[in-house]
């Protein structure tokens, strides 16, 4: 298994480790709920040094993307994130990414705009070698910059108040999907997010990798008075899932439209020519044949990962794609594909466990 910088970190502080996509990550340290409501009440802090970033700059770095991408790049300025898709032209996605135009100056700033894409950790190579292999029409630079870059993210109401001491940036002035370039904890060219992946607010901070244990050390001090704690993907998954937000190989991959995913909102057709834009263009028109819906359990029972979704007469209607017990809320909730007439809140389904069914009810997204 592959590691980050700060893996020998995780495991002096007693981390849970296991495998996901490929690399030794930790999945909890205190617990999994305690972990969840820092973050939901307070600030938890999460490594997620395993995902991938690249640099795409430079004369045609701009047509490029707009092309492997399904939102329109054209919408943001510097200092600003976008969260897009890379339609695979079959009617799938290749992977859901986060890019970020950088300011001008900085020792990844060419000639022309410059922009840098964060991946999932499962797929860096997939995408890299699928937006590589378009890029020969348009001639950007690309820079795979994944194993030098460590990413945390300090997420919850109280993230700005426990890292505004490391920095002379005005964290509360930065607005969401928007960041600054400048100096924290010492570190010169750290990149400061109002991004994330949790639903509570928060930052993601890219930095150099050689600085991770120190810089994870620096905020550990500032906030172990404010209560912060140390938070592994198990929260991190909980936390995602009440919020809605899809996760990629569960909810999204090479098989699922973006329309039926619920992406429509980052589809922008009228951006002008994109990889799949036509296929899917068409399937809007003729009527989408399911949709990625929520949906809450009676009882107890967590509905996991390729369940069968059932309708009330015991036909199969769909397939959940994930599942938890929400500590928030205190009930089972998932997400799953239905059959489009079944989509609507309220409707009643069906899970089925193979000797038992559970009752279940469709419900709008995002459950918290």
């Amino acid at each position: 298994m592959k590691t980050t910088p700060l893996t020998s970190v995780h495991r002096e502080l007693g981390a849970k480790m296991a495998d996901f996509a490929g690399f030794e990550m930790p999945i909890s340290y205190s617990g999994l709920k305690e972990e969840h409501f820092a973050v939901r009440e307070r600030a938890g802090m999460f490594d997620v040094s395993h995902m991938g970033e690249f640099i795409v700059r430079g004369p045609g770095a701009t047509e490029l993307l707009q092309y492997v991408t399904s939102n329109d790049l054209t919408k943001i300025e510097s200092g600003q994130a976008q969260y897009s898709c890379l339609p695979n032209g079959k009617g799938g996605i290749v992977d859901d990414l986060l890019i970020y135009q950088l300011p001008e100056g900085g020792m990844m700033q060419g000639d022309g705009p410059a922009y840098m894409l964060v991946v999932n950790a499962g797929n860096i190579q997939k995408d890299w070698d699928w937006i590589s292999s378009h890029n020969a029409q348009f001639g950007a630079e690309m820079i795979d910059i994944s194993a030098q870059t460590a990413l945390l993210a300090v997420q919850g109401p109280a993230a700005a108040d426990i890292l505004q001491p490391l920095t002379d940036e005005p964290l509360a002035d930065i607005p969401y999907y928007r960041f600054v370039r400048g100096t924290f904890a010492g570190l010169t060219n750290v990149l400061i997010a109002a991004t994330g992946y949790t639903g509570s607010g928060g930052f993601e901070l890219y930095f150099e990798a050689s600085e991770a244990a120190a810089v994870w050390d620096a905020i550990m001090e500032v906030g172990k008075d404010k209560g912060l704690l140390p938070a592994g993907l198990g929260a991190r998954d909980t936390l995602r899932l009440e919020k809605g937000y899809c996760l990629y190989g569960n909810d999204i991959d090479d098989t699922t439209s973006p329309l039926c995913a619920g992406l429509g909102w980052i589809t922008k057709f009228k951006k002008g020519d994109f990889i799949g834009r036509d296929l899917m263009l068409a399937e809007k028109e003729a009527g989408l044949s399911r949709r990625l819906v929520g949906f809450t359990l009676e009882g107890r029972r967590v509905p996991r990962h390729g369940y069968p979704i059932l309708n009330t007469a015991g036909e199969r209607i769909g397939e959940v794609t994930s599942g938890t017990h929400s500590p928030s809320l205190d009930y089972p909730i998932g997400m799953g594909y239905v059959t489009y007439d079944y989509r609507q809140p309220d409707t009643e389904i069906q899970i089925d466990l193979g000797r038992k069914q559970l009752p279940a009810k469709v419900v709008k997204i995002p459950f918290l």
